[in-house]
């Protein structure tokens, strides 16, 4: 195999498969992905991120 990347076989839960596809999906950007019990419930796309103090730049 001429691929530089390591490839791993494991079987992952219906919450793990969506977040990885979120995360292969997403181009740019943030995800904040919330865990209880030791797996993915919920995952949020951070769209928008202002800083704040500074001049207007909108």
């Amino acid at each position: 195999m001429a691929s530089t990347d390591t490839e791993y076989l494991f079987r992952c839960s219906r919450a793990e498969k969506q977040l990885i596809d979120m995360i292969r999906e997403l181009k740019y950007g943030e995800i904040r992905i919330i865990i209880q019990d030791g797996k993915p419930i919920r995952a949020e796309d951070i769209k928008k991120s202002v800083v704040l103090g500074q001049a207007d730049k909108f």
